[in-house]
């Protein structure tokens, strides 16, 4: 996952909006308590979700994929007053850490949290969404993306994580989870109903706009 040296990493980090003072907090938590810190967005892929999410100005938003709430947080930020973002992990062991840190942040009424298999949670969904982040178990990423298209409103965006798999995807010799990923972000290219743009931020990020 690390692309770039670190000097150039500590230059993005410091010519880049500040970490929020509760992200940073909840970073640091995450680091100390949970296993496979890595798996939290952190502070430059936090201001690009936090960004987009800005630019779109989306009604609903859903995530696949909570972990300890910190994309939730940033996503939220650029969400409309009346919106509400649902967001879905299975592991329920993290369901009360990250409900204080939405309370925190003062989202309580308008973040969804939804503990359990995301393939059985999406399909009841009856919500629109303006803006999708898949960030979950990599071999779904697939199934995920078609259970939630029909959902999403023409001009929504669907972004996926960890689309680079720290530079395995253009490995000859791929394991499951790479190969997953590979054809994910194959599928997204070939797909004529969207626009998409894989950004080389942190881990890659795969940005499909619906276009139909």
């Amino acid at each position: 996952m690390e692309f770039l040296p670190k000097a150039i990493e500590d230059y993005i980090a410091q010519h880049s909006a500040d970490e929020p003072a509760l992200l940073a907090k909840l970073n640091r938590e995450t680091h100390a308590k949970v296993m496979v810190p890595r798996m939290l967005s952190g502070h430059i892929q936090g201001r690009v979700l936090s960004l987009i999410s800005k630019l779109a100005r989306p009604q609903n938003i859903l995530e696949v994929g909570t972990y300890t709430g910190y994309s939730a947080i940033c996503l939220a930020e650029g969400m409309q007053p009346d919106g509400k973002l649902y967001t879905i992990d299975v592991n329920e062991e993290l369901e009360d850490m990250v409900k204080s840190y939405i309370d925190e942040a003062g989202l309580t009424d308008r973040v969804v949290q939804l503990v359990g298999n995301a393939m059985d949670i999406i399909p009841k969904l009856d919500e629109r969404f303006d803006l999708v982040f898949i960030d979950a178990d990599k071999v779904n990423y697939a199934a995920y993306y078609d259970m939630v298209f029909d959902k999403v409103n023409t001009g929504g965006l669907i972004l996926a994580d960890n689309v680079l798999w720290s530079g395995k995807v253009v490995d000859k010799e791929m394991d499951k989870d790479t190969k997953a990923l590979h054809e994910y972000n194959q599928k997204i290219k070939n797909d004529p109903r969207v626009e998409p743009l894989l950004l080389g931020v942190r881990d890659g990020i795969m940005i499909a706009r619906k276009t139909v």
